[in-house]
């Protein structure tokens, strides 16, 4: 295997609650209340959808898609959700600290140092808002490739803190049999102060619609005992997939760093704009308020 190359599971395509539209000869972010299943390939009007994106709408109500069926392809949660804080190099687009909140992997002029990782809010590199969690989570969605998965990125506390502890929780319910549980991702809304009362959406990790948990569970351990009977090694799976991830200090390339920053962090400065402008008109009006009553 060669050194430095990170190995990650083979790409289908990706599943994203937002898009990248072009306005006024610029490509900026814009967020969605539904998944979009998308190729790898993008043309002048963005991503190309999969044939599984249209296949999944037809038998939903208003063609909204938001839930979608999907696997686990490892028993290891932290092998399905990657996720830590990664502060990306905005002119080059490359990662250049990624860290777990204890330690961190920092690419400098003498090469990759370690250092430790206190979180973007102590670190005095990433002030400025620069440093974000940034999660990706693998999913199969063709059973025709058992190893071909679909990526869904996320910078969104919301959605790595729940799919983590899902995962977490399925895991230890199931007794260890994550990858053979039938399972879907849904997307759910919810309002926050910072959101100003409108909605921000977020990604889930539940049972598939119709499936309780003790039925869940029994069904893995079905599934568990047939593939086992053919001779299919899911430790042996998992434990591949651990050294492919440790081949290289940092997981991305330089295409999936543009997609980032492109994606979400043109996003962030997008809403940090608007706060910034609606917290000046709170202003302008308080002051109005005050002149008023004087």
């Amino acid at each position: 295997m060669i050194k430095g190359l990170v190995i990650t599971p083979p790409t289908l395509g990706r599943i994203s609650i937002g898009r990248v539209v072009e306005k006024n000869g610029k490509r900026l972010p814009e967020k969605d209340d539904q998944f979009t299943i998308t190729s790898q390939i993008q043309n002048k009007d963005g991503w190309i959808k999969h044939p599984l994106d249209e296949q999944l709408r037809a038998n939903v109500p208003n063609q909204k898609l938001r839930s979608i069926p999907v696997r686990m392809i490892f028993n290891d949660p932290d092998l399905n959700l990657r996720a830590e804080y990664t502060l990306f190099d905005r002119q080059t687009r490359r990662p250049v600290c990624v860290g777990d909140g204890q330690t961190c992997q920092r690419l400098t002029n003498q090469g990759v140092e370690q250092h430790p990782c206190p979180s973007p809010d102590l670190c005095p590199l990433a002030q400025g808002g620069h440093c974000k969690p940034y999660g990706r989570l693998h999913v199969n969605l063709d059973e025709s490739d058992e190893f071909g998965t679909f990526i869904f990125r996320t910078t969104g506390f919301n959605s790595i803190r729940t799919l983590a502890a899902r995962l977490s929780y399925y895991h230890a319910a199931s007794n260890g049999l994550l990858s053979c549980l039938p399972l879907q991702l849904t997307l759910r809304g919810k309002s926050t102060t910072q959101s100003y009362r409108q909605p921000v959406y977020y990604v889930d990790l539940t049972l598939r619609e119709g499936v309780d948990l003790q039925s869940a569970i029994h069904t893995a351990r079905e599934i568990d005992k047939q593939t086992k009977q053919s001779g299919f090694n899911q430790e042996a799976l998992d434990q591949m997939a651990r050294q492919g991830f440790a081949n290289a200090k940092f997981e991305m390339d330089i295409e999936e760093g543009l997609d980032v920053v492109e994606e979400f962090h043109q996003r962030e400065e997008q809403q940090q704009s608007v706060v910034q402008n609606e917290s000046f008109d709170i202003q302008q009006s308080l002051k109005g308020s005050v002149t008023a009553l004087n």
